[in-house]
């Protein structure tokens, strides 16, 4: 049976940010993710996870400014210091909130970079970054994002139905870059909400690639709201995930149409409760 982990910057919004933990524990779940852990001392962070007997799982790797349209560095030209920079803080807060799993956003590229050279500049920030998280205990991991939609008006922060211009966005894309890369640290995040918008065949993409697989994600299509919304079925892919032996977690990046506890009737079965 999937393993389901609570996205903090989605799920439980109905309260602040701090008291999300304690909401998602009630729910049953038994491990969170969220996005952006630096807004808050890791020491406050890792209280509240020991509080409510939670595991961290995932988390991002710092992502430049948000607010002034960033989504990463990893694959944006010019700016590989600002990026190598940036890992030290990452491994601190993984170190201490006990989370061996790091995403590395690749970023949004404008329509004048030389694709060539964003990908070369990628390539080997992934090959510095997976080789600075492997002695400390940190996997890397690269995620396919569809650029079609981007941040929703008046939604929560870090909240998206995409990201526009984002340099990744296609399975093979991934696995191409993991290869060129060549590290025995650097892994495939796969949102099965993204992949369903960018090129779909979900279960022939999950046979494909559980091999690398480290993570999931889910959300309905359209509009990224509950797994049991829309046109994806999910309780397949979770008996096939069990198939394929996967052992990672599943992460629950979806808006509630409604309320977090009342959208989670879909859950029922796997252990967490309305």
């Amino acid at each position: 049976m999937p393993r389901f982990a609570a996205n903090l910057h989605y799920l439980f919004t109905e309260v602040p940010f701090l008291e999300r933990f304690e909401a998602a524990a009630r729910a049953g779940f038994q491990a969170v993710e969220f996005q952006v852990p630096y807004d808050y001392p890791h020491a406050e962070l890792k209280a509240r996870l020991d509080a409510h007997g939670l595991r961290m799982v995932l988390f991002d790797a710092p992502m430049g400014d948000w607010n002034g349209g960033d989504r990463g560095l990893a694959a944006v030209p010019g700016r590989e210091a600002e990026f190598r920079a940036s890992l030290p803080r990452a491994a601190e807060y993984a170190r201490a909130l006990d989370c061996d799993l790091v995403h590395v956003m690749a970023g949004a590229v404008g329509p004048g970079t030389d694709y060539a050279e964003a990908q070369r500049v990628y390539v080997s920030n992934l090959r510095h970054a997976a080789a600075f998280f492997q002695p400390h205990g940190v996997r890397a991991v690269i995620e396919p994002i569809n650029r079609r939609l981007g941040v929703l008006e008046g939604g929560p922060s870090y909240t998206t139905e995409g990201m526009h211009g984002y340099f990744l966005n296609h399975s093979e894309h991934d696995r191409r870059i993991i290869e060129e890369v060549g590290s025995e640290n650097l892994f495939l995040h796969l949102d099965v909400y993204h992949m369903q918008m960018l090129e779909g065949h979900l279960a022939e993409t999950l046979r494909g690639h559980i091999d690398l697989l480290r993570h999931v994600q889910i959300a309905g299509v359209p509009g990224r709201h509950e797994p049991s919304v829309g046109e994806i079925n999910y309780p397949c892919l979770f008996a096939l995930l069990d198939e394929l032996g996967y052992a990672g977690w599943v992460g629950c990046e979806y808006r509630p149409l409604t309320t977090t506890l009342e959208g989670l009737g879909w859950a029922a079965g796997y252990g967490i409760r309305a």
